[in-house]
């Protein structure tokens, strides 16, 4: 496929291969764009913005909705593209176009509700007879970077709102993901949003964001991926407005009153979902002494019946990873946890990109498993002896993305959530859910700012405030 700048799809002199992490195939080539394909493209982008600034809301959220049923009609073959070039399973990518599908709509909705508000002036000494209110309008163009994980919903969070707000978009795929997102670019056009409101560079991340970052042009970044990545770009974006969406090691925490079952299937499905790449995935399970070899009873046996391999076999329930390289990188965790005392019981073993599923035991905070954003089909299980360890190992990290607790009892759920570190917190369910239009983001290290389009939008609109003087 080519990309698109300029209002128009162009090649380029050098491509990057799109592959099939399972087996390698190449399934396409992208351009491989260059900073001056930027330029280029914020140019076109200047008039976008203010054709997409011209437009009125209900236009912009009829646009969104043309798009959304396109995206529907197409569910298929987008589904195909995620699962073919991402990795998961195809009820997985079918699972992501319908959430794409959502969260366009919800932008759709949202376009009709950018509002400002009163501010009652006449509270302030000395401003009797005075009105004021508050304005919002867009920022202008729209930078949103994306990662491979989730490459049609994680673009639909970023364009969605980008576009209901009023801007133009310049979007960057993640380079092992990005046919989804071209593809969603044509559907972009096919349902009528102008051609210069909408560009889409590929190329290498660095070399792009880079530009991204330093053209003034360019007032908004919206970026997930990397804690490291996303501290790059705030440095060098200078005074653009930024949204951060990054890494996390969420926690689970398993009281010993909890409805076990719940917690296992919970954990079944938090931790090994799309491999375990998922930023909310859980990652650190902790459990009270009291029930961890009961709850590990019931786990180990579940996570090894979950069959790993051919994203396309209908047995699959794990796909591989999107990268040979990360798959190698999990297994070295999981052999250095193994090494330094933990138990893995199991799974761990690597296929190529696919890893099966593995539990571990006995792992303490200090090791990689547990103190980095692991980032693959992995659950590390750490026992504590009272509530406030479990806490205080649940906020021992640079992460506070998300976490979970299970528990019946009312007043300690209600402690996790005043006391742990995390933007998005779970009561008797694992760290690995989100709605699409709900607020989310993170803590620390985690991130700035919240997506989910109502959310979104807000980050994606300047403020103005209006006096009048009577």
């Amino acid at each position: 496929m080519q990309m698109y700048l300029g209002g128009q799809w162009v090649g380029a002199t050098e491509t990057m291969p799109v592959v099939n992490p399972f087996d390698g195939s190449e399934i396409d080539r992208v351009p491989r764009g260059t900073p001056a394909d930027v330029t280029r493209a914020v140019e076109g982008l200047v008039e976008g913005a203010r054709q997409m600034r011209a437009l009125s809301a209900f236009d912009r959220s009829q646009l969104l909705r043309s798009v959304a049923a396109l995206l529907k009609s197409k569910s298929e073959d987008f589904a195909r593209t995620i699962s073919t070039e991402e990795g998961k399973i195809l009820a997985e990518g079918r699972a992501e176009v319908s959430r794409s599908i959502e969260t366009l709509e919800v932008s759709a909705e949202e376009a009709r509700r950018v509002v400002g508000e009163m501010v009652p002036l006449d509270a302030a000494p000395g401003a009797a007879g005075k009105l004021g209110f508050t304005l919002r309008v867009p920022c202008g163009i729209v930078a949103a970077i994306t990662p491979f994980n989730f490459p049609l919903n994680l673009v639909c969070h970023k364009i969605g709102p980008a576009l209901a707000a009023g801007n133009a978009v310049l979007l960057k795929p993640a380079s092992d993901t990005p046919l989804a997102a071209l593809k969603l670019v044509e559907a972009l056009l096919e349902a009528g949003v102008p051609p210069a409101a909408i560009a889409c560079v590929t190329g290498p991340g660095r070399e792009i964001g880079e530009a991204i970052c330093r053209e003034p042009r360019i007032r908004k970044i919206s970026f997930t991926g990397s804690a490291e990545v996303g501290e790059g770009i705030c440095r060098t974006a200078g005074l653009k407005r930024v949204t951060m969406e990054l890494g996390s090691n969420s926690p689970v925490i398993v009281l010993e009153d909890a409805d076990l079952e719940l917690a296992v299937r919970a954990v079944v499905a938090g931790g090994y979902a799309n491999a375990g790449q998922t930023c909310i995935s859980t990652q650190r399970l902790l459990v009270s002494e009291q029930v961890a070899d009961r709850l590990i009873e019931a786990l180990q046996p579940q996570v090894a019946a979950l069959a790993s391999g051919d994203q396309f076999d209908p047995a699959t329930k794990v796909g591989p990873m999107v990268r040979e390289s990360d798959a190698e990188r999990v297994e070295g965790w999981i052999r250095e946890a193994v090494q330094g005392g933990a138990r893995c019981l199991t799974g761990g073993g690597r296929r190529g990109a696919v890893i099966a599923p593995a539990v571990l035991d006995r792992v303490t905070p200090d090791m990689k498993v547990s103190r980095e954003e692991l980032f693959g089909p992995a659950v590390a299980i750490t026992r504590f002896a009272d509530f406030e360890e479990a806490v205080r190992l649940a906020n021992d990290s640079r992460y506070g993305l998300a976490a979970g607790i299970f528990t019946r009892d009312l007043d300690r759920a209600l402690r996790f959530a005043r006391e742990v570190d995390a933007g998005n917190l779970h009561i008797n369910w694992s760290s690995n859910w989100r709605a699409d239009l709900m607020p989310y983001g993170g803590l620390k290290d985690s991130g700035l700012g919240k997506e989910g389009p109502r959310y979104a939008i807000r980050e994606m609109t300047e403020e103005k405030m209006v006096v009048i003087h009577g």
